[in-house]
């Protein structure tokens, strides 16, 4: 017969901290959705990304209680978001060399203009 006595209970958060971070979390999707609205050039994407970001990681600290885990899963979801910003990083730098020639290039002669 198998015992469940060697399962951990998972930590009970007060509801006051789980309220408090769905309405953070309520409040940067209002955020996203305003600067979704303003021309921001280049800083667009990073304000978004890191919006985001700042979303993902309440939820997996609070709602999936990473904060009371080991710390090793800690330092994993971290270093994982680090790269995951360094891989976006490097491609948003190579889009820019490159975003001109997506562009093309009408010919007034052609268009018959």
């Amino acid at each position: 017969m198998d015992s469940h006595d060697s399962h951990e209970i998972a930590h009970v958060m007060p509801l006051k901290v789980l309220f408090s971070i769905f309405g953070l979390l309520i409040f940067f999707t209002i955020l996203t959705v305003a600067i979704a609205q303003l021309h921001l050039g280049r800083w667009e994407i990073i304000i978004s990304m890191l919006i985001a970001t700042t979303k993902a990681s309440l939820v997996a600290i609070y709602f999936m209680h990473l904060r009371y885990d080991n710390p090793f899963n800690a330092m994993v979801f971290v270093f994982s978001l680090v790269f995951v910003a360094l891989f976006l990083g490097f491609t948003l730098v190579d889009v820019e060399q490159y975003q001109p020639d997506l562009i093309p290039v009408q010919d007034p002669i052609a268009t018959g203009s």
